[in-house]
């Protein structure tokens, strides 16, 4: 039995970085496949595994998966299915985000971050495209900064194309397992490859017409750094619906939010419609960005999750 490493899932065959440093491409066997797990992709990049080889082969045959530390997860586009896990143990996500060239919402943002908060991954907000903005947009992000940098989510302003600002992405990076999230067309794969060069992860103009990116990202897949450390580039991500998250914990999920319902007059309040509710009345006051309360109203209505 050998052990190692899930570096890419292609949902039908996994490539496994043995403890030996060997890359194995393996499968798994169709009961395991089917083992309670309702989700498009029961293993994921970053699992640790369990793996034999086949007789006269050099493929593997995945038969264990370890306890996940960690996972980010989003509602599948597949119906049929509950669930795609993102990537797992992880040590920290980075969301890259893009004013314009394409636009990144805020409700957008705040889903990631609340699924993030769901599973206990630290997130750390990187915006991208400096060069190409203007001073509305430039001023955009300092808001955008001020408002997440409030709560507790370091922020950062780079420009990868530029190469501007690449040494605190490294930083951030060392000794790290870091999974990177965002649109497609924001950056991640001119990113990765700005800071481990020799990847040569392709990379593709966005549309004009839509200002959005096209998917140059088809699988996830892990990559080693060079300078210590592992970074997941996972597909571009168009909407990302939350899931096992009860409308009543939502709250738990943003921080500040959490923080001022202490407050309310009742425990149960939704902070939406209630008397007395602490959090409404910081809205009000400033204390709560605007922003992030109608994230968490987009959020607590969307009973059927929709793909934003």
């Amino acid at each position: 039995m050998k052990k190692g490493i899930v570096f890419k899932s292609t949902g039908s065959r996994y490539l496994v970085k043995s403890n030996e440093g060997n890359l194995v491409s393996c499968s798994i066997k169709g009961k395991f496949r089917m083992d309670g797990i309702k989700s498009t992709n029961p293993i994921a990049v970053g699992d640790h595994v369990s793996f034999t080889m086949e007789e006269d082969s050099d493929m593997g045959v995945i038969s264990k998966i370890e306890q996940r530390k960690n996972y980010i997860i989003r509602k599948a586009t597949n119906l049929s299915k509950q669930s795609h896990i993102i990537a797992a143990n992880i040590d920290q996500a980075l969301l890259l985000v893009t004013i314009n060239y394409p636009i990144t919402t805020t409700v957008f943002i705040d889903r990631f971050l609340a699924s993030a908060e769901a599973y206990r991954i630290p997130v750390k907000i990187i915006f991208n495209k400096m060069d190409r903005y203007d001073s509305a947009h430039k001023n955009m992000v300092e808001n955008l900064r001020g408002i997440y940098e409030e709560i507790g989510y370091p922020t950062f302003a780079i420009s990868a194309k530029m190469q501007d600002d690449l040494g605190i992405v490294v930083e951030l990076l060392k000794d790290k397992v870091s999974v990177i999230a965002g649109h497609s067309g924001v950056g991640k794969s001119t990113l990765i490859n700005r800071i481990q060069p020799g990847l040569n992860l392709k990379v593709a103009e966005i549309s004009d017409v839509h200002q959005s990116g096209k998917h140059t990202t088809t699988f996830a897949e892990m990559h080693d750094l060079n300078f210590g450390g592992a970074i997941i580039d996972t597909p571009g991500i168009r909407g990302f619906g939350l899931i096992d998250i009860e409308k009543e914990e939502l709250h738990h999920f943003f921080k500040e939010i959490f923080e001022h319902s202490h407050q309310c007059q009742f425990d149960n309040c939704t902070h939406i419609h209630e008397p007395g509710c602490a959090v409404k009345k910081a809205v009000e006051e400033g204390a709560i960005a605007t922003t992030r309360y109608n994230s968490y109203l987009n959020i607590y209505d969307t009973s059927t999750e929709k793909h934003r």
